[in-house]
């Protein structure tokens, strides 16, 4: 909701609440200039009469004073004729009717003084009417102004209330959506990581191995992982490793049965378990119940200890040609000491190795989170920018799509 109209003539911003006053203001100043005018006229007209009134006083009583002077003279001069005859009569009746007369101007002056101060009255009362009317626009003015701020204030309030619980509902559509998603995320998580890790295992033998064959075990079917066919320099197959990989949290003991039941049937003279969670006791690699079991970073020595037992195996088989008692030698061979301790000296060599590149990774890694947490702060920031303008400008802001949310599959979609 804007607070500002963007007027048409001037292209000035103007608030909402000075325009409806301002209107509010002019109506008002209009109705009271009108009443005003009309007592003026009124006055005006009153007061006009007030003067004519005063004049024709004003003349009657020059005219009175003209008259009584003329008959004074007209009745000295009688008097004066008829003074030994009716002097004290003809003076007496003349001085009585004069008095009569001087009491009729007094009266009449008594009126016109009245009627004066009954429109000076009139005036004061109009004056008082006049400011009492402007005192009861002003309140009127202010309450009206107290009213508008007082909607708008409440229209404002509504309005944040709405967005508030608008952006209320979208979070907690969002979280809904998020929840979903990561208890989706968590169910294709464990197979996603036991695929991962057979396929790290499966690209690490190729690699070692180059000359090997490396199969992967088919999805849906029993024996294991991966089945590592192991060559000697004449590419001939001397014998088969059958490898396991595990990614969990907790060791059990339960894979060992299953993965010598799936060396039997693959007829693999080698079973190998390579998993995070390690056997208790167990740090790096041993045999365990006819299973050699090792973790990630020794699986390459292993693998090469266990293909040089078998190329020799094979070497001394196609030596003996058929003799019992070499191949009882060479089973105790390997299964005596000399040959784990040849196989741990190997794996030893692969575990320095491995640790100087997971020291280099390591050390790479956190540059990398370094930079990528520099990339994450720069992204939310610009985000938040965004988000910031949007809510200001509105639809107005331009599209910027790698800010948007992305539309999230629906269950029809998967």
């Amino acid at each position: 909701m804007s607070d500002t109209i963007i007027c048409p003539n001037c292209q000035v911003n103007i608030e909402v609440t000075e325009a409806i006053s301002a209107q509010l203001r002019a109506q008002l100043k209009q109705q009271f200039d009108a009443e005003t005018r009309q007592r003026e006229q009124k006055f005006a007209k009153r007061e006009a009469a007030l003067k004519s009134t005063q004049q024709e006083l004003a003349q009657a009583r020059e005219s009175l004073d003209e008259q009584v002077q003329a008959q004074l003279a007209t009745e000295r001069k009688r008097i004066a004729a008829e003074a030994l005859v009716k002097a004290q009569e003809s003076v007496g009746t003349e001085l009585k009717d004069a008095h009569e007369q001087l009491g009729d101007l007094k009266l009449k002056l008594q009126e016109t003084q009245q009627a004066e101060l009954d429109l000076r009255k009139q005036k004061r009362v109009l004056e008082e009417q006049t400011e009492q009317l402007e005192l009861t626009v002003a309140r009127k003015l202010d309450e009206e102004r107290q009213k508008i701020r007082n909607e708008a204030k409440r229209e404002a309030t509504e309005e944040t209330e709405l967005n508030l619980a608008e952006r209320e509902k979208v979070i907690n559509d969002l979280k809904q959506q998020i929840s979903e998603l990561k208890r989706k995320s968590e169910q294709s998580s464990q197979q996603l990581q036991g695929e991962v890790m057979e396929l790290s295992l499966e690209e690490l033998l190729r690699r070692e191995f180059p000359f090997d064959e490396i199969m992967p075990v088919p999805k849906g079917i029993h024996g294991g992982d991966v089945v590592h066919a192991v060559r000697n320099a004449n590419g001939e197959v001397c014998g088969t490793i059958l490898w396991e990989s595990k990614r969990t949290k907790n060791w059990n003991d339960g894979w060992l049965p299953k993965l010598r039941d799936d060396q039997r049937a693959a007829k693999a003279q080698i079973a190998a378990l390579a998993t995070i969670e390690m056997p208790p006791d167990v740090t790096t690699f041993s045999c365990v119940d006819s299973v050699w079991v090792t973790n990630r970073s020794c699986v390459a020595g292993l693998a090469a200890a266990l293909r040089h037992g078998l190329i020799e195996v094979a070497a001394a088989k196609s030596s003996l040609n058929g003799r019992q008692d070499k191949m009882t030698v060479l089973y105790g061979y390997l299964s005596g000491p000399e040959f784990r301790h040849r196989v741990e000296g190997i794996v030893e060599s692969f575990v320095t190795l491995r640790e100087d590149l997971e020291k280099e990774k390591r050390s790479m890694q956190r540059m990398w989170a370094k930079r990528e947490k520099q990339l994450e702060r720069a992204v939310c920031s610009t985000s938040s920018l965004y988000g910031d303008l949007g809510a200001i400008i509105g639809a107005s802001l331009p599209h910027i799509e790698q800010l948007e949310l992305p539309a999230l599959e629906g269950p029809d979609d998967e």
